[in-house]
């Protein structure tokens, strides 16, 4: 009987752990949160800062809420692209300085292999629903405020 037992729990642990890997292997990347201030509106975002969050972005989610949206943290002001590989719903990235300045709102389609580009050196991307940044009045030129 105590073998029984034994097998049981141990049966158990294993599907409770292949119920894990299979939940970590559908979305392995977790996102922190960041807090943005632009035009008297504050949002809270996730926040993609490492090269892995960074190269999943908002891939695979077949929605997000309406003031929802990602900022991705490039490391280092430079010239930089991004695309809409796996990515189902359409979004508007804004491009800004490390001082948080806007400097070009593009649009971008789902599954889009089309790198859209930063007009310059940026630090930040920050990707919205698309309409969002219009809808808000969030123009090229507005400061964008990071954190706290």
């Amino acid at each position: 009987m105590l073998k029984y037992i034994k097998l049981g729990l141990g049966a158990c642990l294993l599907i409770a752990s292949i119920s894990i890997f299979a939940q970590f292997k559908q979305d392995p990347v977790l996102f922190e949160r960041q807090t943005l201030s632009v035009n008297g509106q504050i949002l809270t975002v996730d926040y993609a800062k490492t090269a892995e969050q960074r190269a999943r972005g908002l891939m695979h989610r077949k929605s997000m809420c309406e003031d929802c949206g990602m900022l991705f943290n490039f490391q280092r002001s430079r010239a930089v692209g991004m695309w809409m590989k796996n990515t189902l719903i359409p979004l508007d990235v804004a491009f800004m300085r490390a001082n948080g300045e806007i400097v070009n709102i593009e649009p971008m389609q789902p599954h889009d292999l089309t790198t859209t580009h930063s007009k310059g050196a940026v630090l930040y991307a920050w990707e919205m629903n698309q309409g969002w940044f219009a809808k808000n009045k969030i123009l090229v030129g507005d400061k964008v405020k990071i954190g706290q």
